[in-house]
């Protein structure tokens, strides 16, 4: 037994050295080391979806659940989005927070509607989600902890058709707030912030104002900042790191989507929030 979990061991060295090899600047971001299917994460995350709806405040208008929904699949179309059913729930929170779990499902509180100055920067922060569930980095993670553990599971069929979750469990993997599904690293962020980029251009979006609505965030945060910093990592030189991937990218005209329904949607959001329902 010690012989075969050393072996695994060993292979698991080699697939994180061959997956450490430098990108070459404009290549797009591709999926590290992985020990679990496409199929699995995307069975992991409808059964963590399942226990997030059950834990949330879910916001019931169908008029913001189709403005996020929108707007995802607008992304979500675009090739870099790879091909996972993704969904978009809106969350009745003020706070400034989203997160995608593996396999697509995604969720968004209406903080990040009220503090964004136009619609780029919430599909910023969507094509940032989406592209943490493209490069799949909840399990690249999740593997990564668990070198030995979870390639021992697959390859004993464990995690076969039963409950990826329920055998992720075993290892103290949840959908906690310190999960290491949702806890990313700077590199994990640095390469979403470049897929997400990609993808926004691709929508239309102008991809300079993911990187500006992070950096005002971080600038406006004080020394706690955002909630959503404590899971996602501030890279650095956000701005700089995005117009670099935007100098690869095919010269098009960008919009910011400052429209009516824009404002109409934040001003419903806002109505929602203070009101609690």
């Amino acid at each position: 037994m010690l012989l075969r979990k050393n072996r695994i061991a060993a292979v698991c060295l080699l697939l994180m050295l061959g997956a450490c090899a430098a990108r070459q600047p404009g290549t797009p971001p591709t999926p590290g080391i992985n020990f679990f299917s496409k199929e699995q994460d995307i069975q992991l995350g409808q059964e963590l979806a399942a226990q997030a709806r059950q834990q949330l405040p879910i916001v019931k208008d169908s008029s913001l659940q189709s403005y996020f929904e929108r707007i995802g699949r607008r992304l979500a179309s675009q090739p870099e989005a790879g091909d996972f059913p993704y969904s978009f729930t809106a969350v009745n929170d003020k706070a400034i927070n989203a997160f995608a779990l593996p396999g697509g499902p995604t969720f968004l509180n209406l903080g990040l509607l009220l503090n964004a100055e136009n619609e780029a920067q919430v599909a910023g922060v969507m094509a940032h989600e989406i592209a943490h569930v493209a490069l799949r980095h909840g399990t690249n993670q999740a593997s990564k902890a668990n070198l030995i553990q979870i390639p021992a599971m697959i390859a004993g069929g464990i995690a076969g058709n039963n409950s990826v979750l329920g055998q992720l469990a075993q290892l103290g993997i949840g959908l906690g707030a310190n999960s290491i599904l949702l806890k990313y690293s700077r590199d994990a962020e640095r390469e979403a912030d470049a897929l997400g980029a990609r993808m926004m251009a691709g929508a239309g979006y102008n991809p300079i104002e993911m990187a500006r609505f992070f950096e005002r965030l971080e600038a406006e945060g004080g020394a706690r900042g955002p909630e959503f910093f404590s899971s996602h990592p501030s890279p650095g030189n956000r701005v700089e790191h995005v117009q670099e991937v935007i100098g690869f990218l095919p010269k098009r005209q960008y919009t910011t989507g400052q429209t009516g329904e824009f404002q109409q949607s934040k001003a419903r959001a806002a109505q929602i929030a203070s009101s609690g329902s």
